[in-house]
């Protein structure tokens, strides 16, 4: 397990006051927020983009990939760059270039303009996405007020795809598909101002750490591979020996990257961060969450448009009250309920929950109603997301040394961000094979039938994603410790102690 003690050579000061704390946790969100939706929000503007600079349909998909590419590759190096050159220098540093990212998208006159922007602004999210969590890892460490931060960042992780699609629909038909972009350097702006005002700079003591040049290039690889390798699947198929030969080099290069660091002098990730049990529970946790809720935002988003016939802002707003349940289930958990209980016993539960939710929008058809048949599975999925984030967030960062806190938050980030890609990859092969099974067995294809076969492909994903939050409750209620055991009690209060020793200068 790594060491949590404190640095003899620190010097321990006053933490930031309560209302400092507070309006840092309300720019780290906001940072947060900004980089979450922006997964989702660009989805709903493609259809307006491509019309505008005529890009074909087998080109569009570049537009999200180059995102995720570039976001899903470089967390665990925007998260150590973090820990070395300072998160609050860093995190301003993240918000700035996810601002001018943006700018350049909006105003892109053509496609290939676009796709750079969007590999910028994944860029930039790497650097800044860890970076957050690690702001909030260090700034909250009474126990009480941890619980409750970790609470509002877990519900804004879940639901910030949500508000994406809300928010996309909105700016889309109010305004232009360029305000899907330009919406950001608005955010960005506040989030800087907030960060120079109220995020604390911590001064280093003792020798810089050095960065890990060959374990990074392994990493970042095993990862571009990885992403690339379940967005190929997503376009191509699993047929494919491109797929299959991205994902093989990638398990190579991942291999390869776990042998080094147990050699390294200064690795980039040590293995003791990931090997801890309860750590372990939780990245794994994050990843099947991310994975599952693919599930729910993109097959839920076709049923309502293509299927109910929604509108852009329709669809937005039928999320609503998930994302209330999503937030108002991670005050509850983190407030009472994981204090209590544990995340061996919550975040099993929220996924019952959502696997229950999941279950029952595969009985949804042609003529189901909004209010009797989509409003309580999302309702009840939302109850679980929020049982399950906060509590593995906050687990997955609990008692690892300040000097690696941005690392072990952007494994964080990348546990979700693969899981996304695996879960829209799979999911999305699943319901394509059963769409063309479903045709194949109903002839002739009558507009009726292709109607009733998207409505299959939809239960069959839903299905599977239910099985991914199943098999996740197995998964967490056998590696969770017991509430009390190990990390999840004993390192708390040193891990606290130890952030209350670091030397802050405030700007």
């Amino acid at each position: 397990m790594t060491s949590v003690s404190a640095d003899p050579t620190t010097q321990a000061v006053a933490p930031a006051a309560p209302s400092r704390r507070w309006w840092t946790l309300a720019t780290v969100a906001l940072a947060q927020l900004m980089v979450v939706l922006d997964a989702t929000v660009v989805n709903i503007a493609l259809p307006a983009a491509q019309a505008d600079l005529g890009f074909s349909d087998g080109q569009r998909q570049w537009i999200i990939t180059a995102y995720s590419l570039a976001f899903g590759s470089l967390l665990l190096l925007g998260g150590r760059l973090s820990d070395l050159w300072g998160r609050k220098r860093t995190f301003i540093l993240g918000l700035i270039g996810f601002a001018i990212a943006s700018a350049i998208g909006g105003a892109a006159p053509t496609f290939e303009v676009l796709v750079g922007a969007r590999a910028l602004q994944g860029a930039f999210g790497a650097l800044l996405a860890p970076t957050a969590l690690a702001v909030l890892t260090t700034t909250f460490t009474i126990p009480k007020e941890r619980a409750r931060a970790f609470g509002v960042f877990g519900a804004i992780a879940g639901a910030g795809g949500a508000i994406g699609l809300l928010l996309g629909g909105l700016l889309t038909e109010k305004l232009d598909w360029r305000w899907n972009l330009y919406i950001n350097v608005a955010i960005a702006a506040v989030a800087v101002v907030g960060a120079i005002l109220f995020v604390r700079h911590v001064a280093r003591t003792g020798p810089r750490p050095k960065l890990d040049i060959p374990g990074t290039a392994l990493v970042s690889g095993a990862l571009f591979l990885l992403v690339y390798g379940f967005s190929n699947a997503e376009t191509e198929g699993w047929d494919s020996p491109y797929t299959w030969g991205m994902l093989v080099a990638s398990g190579v290069l991942l291999v390869l990257f776990v042998v080094w660091q147990r050699v390294a002098a200064h690795p980039l990730l040590p293995l003791s961060i990931v090997l801890d049990r309860n750590r372990g529970a939780a990245y794994l946790s994050v990843l099947i969450a991310g994975a599952g809720m693919f599930g729910i935002f993109l097959f839920v988003t076709y049923y309502l448009q293509t299927s109910l016939g929604y509108s852009p802002i329709q669809t937005g707003l039928a999320f609503l009250p998930m994302i209330a349940m999503l937030v108002l289930a991670a005050q509850l958990s983190t407030n009472l309920f994981v204090p209590r209980f544990g995340p061996k016993v919550m975040v099993p539960i929220g996924m019952v929950l959502a696997a229950s939710g999941m279950a029952l929008l595969t009985l949804l058809d042609a003529d189901s109603s909004y209010a009797a048949n989509i409003l309580p599975p999302l309702m009840i999925i939302g109850f679980g997301m929020g049982s399950i984030m906060p509590a593995s967030m906050q687990t997955a960062t609990l008692g690892v040394d300040r000097s690696f806190a941005g690392v072990a938050s952007a494994t964080v980030n990348t546990s979700q961000q693969v899981g996304g890609s695996i879960g829209t990859a799979l999911l999305n092969t699943l319901a394509a094979t059963a769409a063309t099974d479903y045709v194949a067995s109903h002839t002739p294809p009558t507009e009726q039938v292709l109607a009733d076969a998207a409505i299959h492909s939809y239960a069959v994903a839903y299905m599977w994603g239910a099985a991914f939050f199943a098999a996740g409750a197995v998964i967490a209620a056998l590696l969770f410790r017991r509430k009390g055991d190990g990390l999840s009690v004993a390192t708390h209060g040193q891990a606290s102690a130890d952030a209350a020793a670091e030397p802050v200068v405030a700007h």
